[in-house]
Order: C-alpha cells, then structure tokens, then sequence
C-alpha cells in the first residue's frame, strides 16, 4: 500500500526549519570559540548562558502551546516567533560583552520558545496519523540539514578570511527566507476554537493531560538533568586536540548524520514503537557520554560526535511523535508545551552542573559520567510509561 502524501505544510515547516538552523548553526558552533577567546569569558558564563537561554525558550513554548490550542490559527504565532529569531542572530556582531551576548541569546530563544509548541502542533494537525513518525522524522531532517549547510557556510566564510561579527551579520539572509517561506508555502485552515476559559497549563477536568504523558515527561525530566548544552560537547572536543578552525566541520559531520538519518529512524518508530526507539537512543546517549569522560584525542572526538549524531535521528522523531500519540487532539498544543516546558525547566540546572563537574579534577570523568547514568535511569522510568495508542507501543 502506497504511503499518504505529507502535504505542502509539512514540507514547508521542514524547509522553514532548514533555513533557519542554517543560520542559527553557521553561528552555534563558534559562539562558546567567541565568547572564550573574543569576549574573554568563561567556561562557567558559557554554561549560564546556554542553559538560561535554553530554559526561558522551553518554558515559553509551556505557554505559546496551551496559547495556540485556544486560537483559530497557529501560523500567526509561529510567524511571530520566527521573526523574532531572525531579529536577534545578526545582532550578536555588535557585542562587546558577555552580558549582551546573554540578552542576545535569550531573545533569540525567546522566539524559539514562541513558535516551537505551536509549529509542532500545526504539524500534527497537518500530518496523516499513521505515517506521524514519518513526518517529524522528515521535519527534523531538514532541519538538520540546515545544520549541516550553516556550520559548512561558516567554515567556507573564516577560511575566505571572514571575521566572526561578519560573519554573524551574514546569518540574517537565511532567516529573512525562513520568514519568506512561512508567509507563501505554509498553509493552515482554520480550526474551530474552543469555548473561553482561564489560561491553565495544567489542571483538572479536561485541560489535565493523560497519566501515560504525565509519565512520559517525568522520564524526560530525568534524562535533560543529565543532558547539558551540547556547547560542553564542542569545548570538550576542543580540549581532546580538534583545532579551533575544524570545530565547525565536526558539527557538520555530526548533523550531516542526523539529517539523513532523521527520516528513515522517524519513520521507524512508526513500525517498531516510539518507546523502544527512545530507549535505543538513550542507550547510545549514555555511551558516548561515559566514552567522553573516559577517551581523548581528536579521532575520538569525531568518532563520537558521529555516534551522537544517531543519537539525535533515532530520537527527535519518535519522541515528538509520542507527544502527539498520547495526547489528546484538543490538548495537542499544550501537550507539546509542556514537552519543551519539562526539557526546559532542567537545562539550565543541567548545564550548570555540568559545568560545576567539568571545572573541577578529573572533571569531564565526572560531568560525562553523570550524564550517562542519568540517561540509564530515565530509560528504567521509560519502561513504566503505558504507551498503548496507535504506534506508541514498543
């Protein structure tokens, strides 16, 4: 039987995402290098910085999910949230501290945190259910895919002489045409809003999300406590001896993987089951985490970098894809809300603490290591989560 069509809104979110990673990523990778080397700063503001900017984006999609399931349409908000993005990322050339990069950094995510809940919500509501994996795997896969031309756009730029602050002015192309796509491709038809009520992210009666989901986010909670900004990943790949000047290669290579991995691995929770994906994906979590805190060198680090990049494929899809299954359709967007606001709530603790782990001796021993077993004891809680609607079994 031959697979339902995934429309033009899927693939227009997909391209949306390509071309606004391929901006936010020609910036990624070299940030902590800018903020270390250019700006004088350490690796502990490198930690505060990433894990407050990635905590204000996950609790705002908390709210811009639960926001979008009271609204008729979810594309203004995801306009919106787009365009505040592609504001920020130009404006990183004009800092001279790390305290600007910070406030930089937080509007960006700001608009991350806008758009996100609501963008996957439209795409549920888009994609045909029995082919859901396929469609985050393939959303993801673009958007990997834009991780993979911005860092390569970045390399190309420093090695044709251009400085950082140019560089950074160059990422507003990308996102001028992210905005583009969303306002002529995307399309969204009209949903009947739901009767006035107070603005609850949880509560009870029918705004309560279901056990299965509750627990399933319990599980994630666990598991974003041991994963810190993948910034460490880069620093840690600096000090085992990967030259400054390829550090945006090896992020390259590593979301070159994820893209054309993401569909396939998408499309195989659908088969499998998204909860036996996620653990598999956990487990290579946890082994290149206790590979890190034991292994030097730079063939080390692009070998593991690599494996993390399968990591990300076989997760992104299937665990979106498990939001989407164990929520109800009226409850979507909040669902997916509360998805980022879990993961959200814990990556600033996480990044702290993995940096607190990292400064001291033996630290990437102890900060990696810690990581690993948190990824092994959030699978153990993953294995109670009921997962019994359509391919969310496994």
């Amino acid at each position: 039987m031959s697979r339902p069509r995934l429309g033009r809104t899927v693939i227009g979110l997909g391209l949306v995402s390509l071309l606004t990673d391929a901006s936010s990523e020609m910036i990624y990778p070299l940030l902590p290098v800018f903020l270390t080397t250019v700006l004088g700063a350490g690796v502990g503001q490198v930690g505060i910085i990433e894990g407050a900017a990635e905590a204000i984006s996950s609790l705002l999609k908390l709210v811009s999910g639960a926001i979008s399931d009271r609204l008729q349409r979810r594309k203004p908000l995801v306009l919106f949230g787009y365009g505040l993005s592609a504001l920020m990322r130009p404006c990183l050339a004009l800092m001279q501290s790390a305290a600007g990069v910070l406030l930089l950094r937080l509007g960006d995510r700001v608009g991350k945190g806008l758009r996100s809940g609501a963008r996957d919500a439209l795409l549920a509501d888009a994609a045909p259910p029995e082919s859901r994996g396929r469609a985050y795997g393939l959303h993801r896969a673009l958007d990997n895919a834009g991780a993979v031309i911005g860092p390569l756009g970045a390399s190309l730029l420093l090695a044709a002489g251009v400085g950082l602050r140019p560089l950074f002015l160059i990422t507003a192309i990308p996102g001028v045409l992210a905005l583009l796509v969303l306002l002529l491709v995307v399309r969204e038809a009209p949903r009947v809003s739901p009767r006035p009520r107070p603005l609850a992210i949880a509560g009870s009666g029918p705004t309560r999300l279901p056990p299965s989901l509750r627990r399933y986010l319990g599980a994630l909670a666990v598991f974003s406590l041991g994963n810190s900004s993948d910034a460490f990943l880069l620093l840690w790949a600096r000090d085992a001896g990967v030259p400054t000047d390829q550090v945006p290669l090896l992020w390259m290579a590593h979301n070159a993987i994820k893209a054309l991995l993401c569909a396939p691995l998408g499309a195989l929770s659908d088969r499998w089951g998204r909860r036996r994906v996620i653990l598999l994906s956990w487990a290579l979590y946890a082994t290149v985490y206790a590979g890190c805190a034991g292994l030097r060198g730079p063939a080390w680090a692009w070998t593991l970098l690599c494996i993390y990049g399968v990591y990300y494929a076989l997760l992104e899809g299937a665990e979106r894809a498990l939001v989407a299954d164990l929520a109800p359709v009226a409850l979507r967007g909040r669902a997916f809300g509360w998805f980022y606001g879990v993961t959200g709530a814990c990556a600033l603790p996480a990044s702290l603490l993995f940096a607190r782990l990292y400064a001291r001796p033996m630290g990437a021993v102890l900060a990696f290591g810690t990581g690993a077993v948190l990824a092994a004891l959030a699978a153990l809680l993953l294995l109670r989560v009921p997962t019994d609607r359509a391919g969310a079994g496994g």
